[in-house]
């Protein structure tokens, strides 16, 4: 890069910083030398802020032979605009780096951008609350966050904001809630989540737009009544199949219950087909006397289809050294 390229990029970028001062953003590289600069671009309004209804920020990355090579534009963060008038200003924006091939654009370019705002300085976009446009009559509402709403659709923004805030508070012990100083409900943007401050007063008073106003009633058709009950049948097929989740059971699932001893007796799956009396004292083959091989009646449970079974692995131990000793004493005999 020659010394006369270098020269004539400082010289611009000063420039620019004595005419936007601070309103110009300079990135340099590790040299210092300037590699881009950006400035947010408002319509022309005489210094009236609150008139001022559109912006964007205008990035210009200073590519390497600049001024002899275009530059590269980027459109950020537009406000109140629509995908139509930033494409016509893109497109024009590259026309005018392509007609100004080494010579100083980035100020030109700026001048551009702020003709096309001040020609389109009302909000070209939809309401984010009611997804309607907006038209000549609309009441609307610019946030701080240079957003825009018809002042009746953000009244009921915050007034529905306002409701769920005292609802959540509502729900809290009261404790808590003594705990802690009830602190007011901070109302934030529907599309960016930045708190903005709303004069309720004047929102309030506003009438709804005339999109609304003026959209068809809903009716239902023959084909959406055909949808629900198709809707119908599966849900009825699904909840059969056991795929619908209730909700109180889902809320009771982690409750635990520890006596279910009655419970268990009727679940179980069925026990042995003979009954073996436990109080009948049973032969010892081997030792000739008579021996309390089944356990007391009351270390056995009845189970299933009238037979006994046995508290525990020491219940089935038991029982099934009772049918040993029974089968010998039979055998015996």
């Amino acid at each position: 890069m020659s010394n006369d390229v270098d020269e004539r990029v400082v010289d611009e970028v000063e420039a620019l910083k004595a005419i936007l001062m601070d309103e110009l953003i300079v990135r340099t590289n590790e040299s210092g030398y300037p590699v881009a600069v950006e400035t947010v671009v408002f319509p022309s309004t005489a210094d009236d802020a609150l008139q001022q209804y559109v912006c964007l920020t205008l990035v210009v990355e200073l590519t390497p032979g600049y001024p002899d090579v275009a530059p590269d534009i980027l459109l950020r963060n537009p406000r109140g605009l629509d995908d139509s008038v930033l494409g016509r200003i893109d497109r024009e924006v590259k026309e005018k780096c392509e007609s100004y091939r080494g010579q100083a654009v980035i100020y030109e370019l700026i001048e551009l951008v702020k003709e096309y705002l001040t020609a389109s300085n009302l909000p070209s976009c939809q309401c984010a609350i009611c997804l309607y446009g907006f038209r000549e009559g609309d009441h609307f509402t610019k946030t701080e966050c240079y957003h825009y709403f018809h002042s009746h659709c953000l009244a009921c923004h915050v007034t529905s904001s306002e409701k769920s805030y005292q609802e959540e508070l509502d729900k809290l012990p009261a404790w808590q809630r003594n705990q802690h100083p009830q602190s007011p409900c901070q109302v934030l943007c529907p599309v960016c989540r930045e708190p903005i401050q709303c004069d309720m007063n004047m929102l309030s008073s506003a009438a709804p737009p005339l999109d609304v106003e003026n959209a068809r009633q809903f009716e239902l058709s023959d084909e959406l009544r055909s949808l629900q009950r198709q809707m119908a049948a599966l849900f009825s097929h699904q909840k059969r199949r056991g795929g619908i989740i209730d909700p109180e059971a889902e809320d009771s699932k982690l409750l635990l219950v520890t006596d279910t001893t009655e419970q268990e007796g009727e679940d179980d799956p069925a026990g042995p087909s003979v009954l073996f009396p436990p109080a009948a004292p049973l032969f010892n083959s081997t030792s000739g006397s008579t021996g309390s091989s089944v356990p007391n009646r009351g270390d056995w449970r009845r189970g299933g289809r009238g037979g006994y079974r046995g508290r525990g692995n020491s219940g089935s131990h038991h029982n099934r050294h009772g049918r040993r000793h029974h089968q010998a004493a039979a055998t015996s005999r």
